[in-house]
């Protein structure tokens, strides 16, 4: 018989996702676990196998609950390249003063292709990303905000790159104002093109 779980499991993922941005995945201990989501190291392993699977959970809950959250508050499609501008410059606000840094770009740099599980993981989550540049540059192509000569591709890539870029800066305490500026200068110079 399969006992039903009696927690909240949004609950649990967020605290454990919080637990491996602040942490990182090979710092963190079971005990920490057991104390970041008042869950019991048996409840751990019997809902999520180990502490690879607890990760893999939070990290999926991270890309739903914090990115997808954030594309769709900022730059959903008919914001076109202002929402995207928005997205990027929300990365300096982060909520209650937080410096955790982003799950994906913190796991990259912690793992980066050492592990198949959370290479997979954060591979999706650059491809969540990049499908969305590459949507909203294409889109501005078709509508002549940008000349048909840009590659929306490249450009997307491009976007990616800045993006991980910013939120290392962020984590790192870099100077936000010039973050901003360097931020606001890619867009401008991007809304430049047409001319």
């Amino acid at each position: 018989m399969v006992r039903s779980r009696s927690y909240d499991e949004d609950d649990v993922l967020t605290r454990a996702m919080h637990a491996f941005r602040r942490e990182g995945y090979a710092r963190i201990s079971i005990p920490q676990l057991e104390a970041a989501t008042g869950l019991s190291s048996g409840s751990i392993y019997n809902s999520f196998g180990d502490k690879r699977g607890i990760f893999l959970a939070a990290f999926e809950h991270y890309l739903h609950s914090v990115l997808e959250r954030r594309i769709a508050q900022f730059a959903k499609p008919e914001n076109g390249l202002v929402g995207v501008r928005q997205l990027f410059l929300s990365l300096l606000r982060e909520p209650d003063g937080e410096t955790f840094g982003c799950l994906i770009t913190n796991s990259a740099i912690e793992f980066g292709a050492d592990n198949d599980a959370a290479e997979s993981a954060i591979v999706k989550g650059f491809a969540i990303l990049e499908r969305l540049f590459a949507d909203r540059l294409a889109a501005a192509v078709s509508s002549g905000q940008l000349p048909k000569r840009f590659d929306p591709k490249a450009g997307s890539v491009r976007l990616l790159a800045l993006y991980q870029g910013v939120l290392v800066l962020v984590r790192g305490g870099y100077d936000l104002k010039a973050i901003r500026r360097a931020i606001n200068q890619e867009f401008d110079h991007l809304e430049g093109e047409i001319s």
